[in-house]
């Protein structure tokens, strides 16, 4: 009897394999960073072949750690960067191109075209979203307009398309050499399974939000071709089997990195909310089985479905810039030789002297949504330091937040009393302080504090029995720590508004 859930973790930075026991406790971990590669101002992209070898890397590495082998995994999951866009062939498996990540922002003249006379908001009633270069359904078109031939070949059934978890859970089911079906049957293609679920379809800007299918209007605006898309299915089903190193485990359950986390944090009820400091800073509010669409600049996106059980709605601020602030610090400016230094240096001075470090560096996501946004450091004097740099550069990530908290309070209308926080900053202490300061709620970390990966074990353990249902779920949840606000609140307010002061300092900044 299998008595280990695994979950692969694929995100902008690094590929991570964890197995969870029945408690929810973490069994054995592996971590790989891949490249980031960036050809032009603006530009981002990853390497899909790469973050593949990673993925077989860091199986069997975990596998080796926790001394298990595939019979003892009820199932695995998968959770991911969400709108990074992948197209391949689907004879060989080659991608066409390198992956263009979440991040990217070549996409921007043709957003514009389709934003004019009719808004930003133009499609927000049908796909939740904003126009913005932050979704997967610009970047495929791009894909097929400038490699050669690459619509010819996507018109014809060619060509794939899949953001990261279609990519993966094509290559652990088969591949182009084929795999098994959802239902133990080799595909009809012979291939592996080539499906996605709500959660990640839900960020391309071509799914309609209602009907959860690929949306006809939105696939002719787009220019894109429904046969390079994948099935859409629920987060928590049985889209396989494994090949390779997982050879007969079910591959059960597919969530965006950020739903996972939601998800893994049981926020189960309408009105639960949790925050994630990764590369970049995503706070989601369940929102119930009906759509909740944005007044304030938040996304509409779906959190998860579980089988064949109505849909579970979202909304999410989403942060472009938290901890690859932190990156940038270390590896463009050199003022850390470690990302875990910047809470010492940070801690060397006791406030910001004045300074706020605004990360537009590819535009401004949640609540404002502009691409013509660059990053800017304002209220510079020669009084500054290092150790004020430092501070500035994690308080930033704490005033977005409350911008987003904001916007959430105002479309949701629900006060949030705490907050649940994940990712790799909620490990700084001086950050979580002065979040709870700056929100003026407590913030509270989770004992597992790897949720995401958490989440999409979760989603694969349900389908195959090995939890037999949510509520079971709660009972593996508990409090690590709470920071509680400590901040006067006329001081909060106050610089809160050199804060916004400072975000309008990047706005029309690219003409």
């Amino acid at each position: 009897m299998p008595k280990y859930v695994g979950a692969l973790d694929q995100g902008t930075t690094s590929t991570r394999f964890i197995v969870f026991d029945h408690a929810g406790a973490v069994v054995a971990v592996d971590q790989r960073e891949h490249s980031q590669i960036y050809p032009r101002p603006g530009w981002v992209e990853h390497d899909a072949l790469e973050i593949w070898a990673r993925t077989q890397e860091v199986i069997r590495s975990a596998m080796v750690k926790a001394g298990i082998g595939a019979a003892d995994l009820a199932a695995v999951g998968i959770t991911n960067q969400r709108e990074t866009a992948i197209v391949w062939d689907r004879r060989t498996g080659q991608p066409i191109c390198n992956a263009i990540v979440w991040q990217d922002t070549r996409t921007s003249d043709f957003i514009g075209e389709l934003a004019q006379g009719n808004g930003q908001n133009r499609f927000r009633e049908r796909v939740g979203l904003p126009l913005a270069t932050y979704f997967s359904g610009p970047k495929i078109r791009w894909i097929l307009e400038h490699v050669p031939f690459a619509r010819e070949r996507a018109e014809a059934g060619d060509l794939l398309f899949g953001t990261v978890d279609s990519w993966l859970i094509w290559n652990l089911t088969g591949g182009a050499s084929g795999g098994c079906g959802c239902s133990g049957q080799r595909s009809r293609s012979g291939e592996g399974a080539h499906v996605t679920d709500v959660s990640n379809a839900s960020r391309t800007m071509l799914m309609n939000l209602r009907t959860l299918d690929w949306d006809p209007e939105m696939l002719d605006v787009m220019g894109v071709p429904r046969a390079m898309l994948p099935d859409i299915r629920s987060s928590s089903e049985i889209y396989g089997e494994a090949v390779g190193d997982l050879a007969g485990v079910p591959v059960a359950g597919d969530l965006g990195d950020q739903q996972a986390a939601l998800f893994g944090q049981t926020c189960f009820a309408p009105g639960e909310a949790k925050n994630t400091y990764g590369t970049g800073c995503f706070m989601l509010m369940n929102t119930g089985p009906q759509p909740v669409l944005s007044k304030s600049g938040l996304l509409t996106t779906l959190g998860y479905r579980i089988g064949t059980e109505p849909a579970v709605y979202a909304l999410e601020g989403s942060i472009a810039i938290a901890g690859a602030l932190v990156q940038w610090l270390r590896d463009n400016l050199g003022l850390i030789h470690d990302s875990a230094e910047v809470e010492q240096l940070a801690a060397t001075v006791q406030d910001n002297g004045g300074v706020y470090f605004v990360p537009a560096f590819s535009g401004l996501f949640a609540p404002y949504w502009r691409s013509d946004a660059r990053g800017v450091i304002a209220g510079l004097t020669s009084y500054v330091n290092r150790g004020h740099i430092a501070r500035a550069v994690l308080e930033a990530t704490a005033w977005q937040t409350r911008e987003v908290l904001d916007a959430m309070n105002a479309d949701s209308g629900v006060a949030l009393h705490s907050l649940k926080v994940d990712g790799g900053m909620v490990h700084n202490d001086l950050l979580m302080q002065f979040q709870a300061d700056v929100l003026g709620v407590p913030v509270i970390r989770p004992k597992v504090a790897e949720t995401t990966a958490l989440g999409a074990a979760y989603a694969a353990g349900l389908a195959v029995g090995f939890w037999s249902a949510i509520g079971d779920l709660r009972a593996n949840w508990s409090s690590d720590r709470e920071w509680r606000p400590g901040m006067d609140p006329a001081t909060r307010e106050k610089e809160y508004r050199l804060w916004k002061k400072a975000v309008t300092r990047t706005f029309d900044w690219i003409e």
